[in-house]
């Protein structure tokens, strides 16, 4: 069943991305699976080959760069399901700095007329992470609050910085108590410690960075790196298999981790004006870069070449984990492989023949 699936990857590997993993499950099943290339293939941002290029398994662990945004938001719907945050009540009863016109609702929606980003490492060289994010949360508006869509991982940095204040702990802590830990995720989380960095896939060359070689095991979203490694638009490690048990929960209602109410709320589309696709909360729907022939499933996608397609109605979850910014980015063909992943879902769920 995983023939078809291995030759995508074989076609893709390592011209588009030097390491793959896809999973697709129908029906909590996993229906085809295949992994390809090396986790970690050049030394350089020349393309030299490294000495040692493990090979890409499917317990490989790759940084989730934006499919980050999903459990963020998942932590801030759960505090919501709680009563301890209100997504439609100003966002200055946490965060004083913020724009006042700014909601949750907003910030999930990129709605918020915040700027999409912000060097804050360029910005304050000096300065400790926490400096850093108190700059982030304080970033004004410089669009209409309201709309139209503009993608903004301030806005995000900024949700990560709400859940953290409404949840009484850091995000990665809350993360693991309210998403990865009932999940049974124990592979999944922010910077991943040495025992597992066998297994984490390279990304970009990076001289700014300590250490020799292309960055691995710490976060490749240099904003993210800037505030420490843990931010709400990016920063997650996840291997395949772990980050489909998320999306699994999703598909079935959310369980342990949310309500029925609090998904169906999530992936309702909430208007958004001029995206070019539906958006929920924190999730994209029938994003045409992502989904392929899956019109109404949901998900995201990330900068390194990941992606979660989450399809109730075909009962379907799909997985691809790559690193296509290794050793540099700029590749052409990701958005090529996630649609033909979601093709060959689409297939395995009879929707294609």
């Amino acid at each position: 069943m995983s023939d078809r699936l291995e030759a995508i990857l074989a076609t893709a590997v390592p011209e588009v991305c030097p390491a793959a993993v896809a999973l697709i499950a129908v029906d909590g099943f996993v229906a085809a699976q295949a992994s390809a290339g090396e986790l970690v293939r050049y030394a350089d941002a020349g393309g030299t080959l490294a000495a040692c290029r493990p090979p890409a398994r499917r317990d490989s662990i790759f940084d989730l760069a934006s499919v980050s945004k999903l459990f963020t938001t998942t932590v801030l719907l759960s505090l919501a399901e709680q009563g301890r945050l209100d997504l439609d009540a100003p966002v200055t009863a946490h965060l004083p700095a913020a724009d006042p016109r700014i909601t949750p609702r907003h910030l999930l929606t990129h709605t918020a007329g915040l700027p999409p980003t912000r060097r804050i490492d360029q910005e304050l060289p000096d300065a400790d992470p926490g400096d850093r994010l108190a700059a982030m949360v304080a970033t004004p508006s410089e669009h209409p609050v309201g709309g139209p869509y503009l993608y903004s991982d301030v806005g995000m940095v900024m949700a990560g910085r709400l859940a953290e204040l409404t949840g009484g702990a850091p995000l990665d802590v809350l993360v693991r108590q309210r998403v990865t830990g009932p999940l049974g995720l124990s592979d999944t989380g922010y910077r991943p410690g040495p025992e597992v960095l066998g297994r984490v896939a390279a990304t970009e060359w990076k001289a700014e960075r300590p250490g020799p070689g292309c960055v691995r095991g710490e976060v490749h979203d240099e904003t993210a790196y800037a505030l420490g490694g843990v931010a709400g638009h990016a920063g997650v490690f996840a291997p395949a298999d772990d980050l489909l048990a998320f999306g699994e929960a999703l598909r079935l209602g959310g369980g342990p981790v949310l309500g029925a109410a609090a998904v169906a709320e999530m992936t309702r589309d909430q208007g958004a004006e001029g995206a070019p696709f539906r958006h929920g909360l924190g999730v994209r729907i029938g994003d045409p870069g992502l989904v392929g022939p899956l019109k109404d499933a949901y998900g995201h996608s990330g900068f390194t070449g990941t992606s979660l397609v989450v399809d109730p109605a075909r009962r379907l979850t799909v997985v691809l984990l790559t690193n296509a910014v290794h050793p540099v980015r700029g590749r052409e063909g990701v958005r090529e492989l996630r649609n033909a992943v979601a093709e060959e879902a689409a297939r395995l769920s009879g929707l294609l023949t």
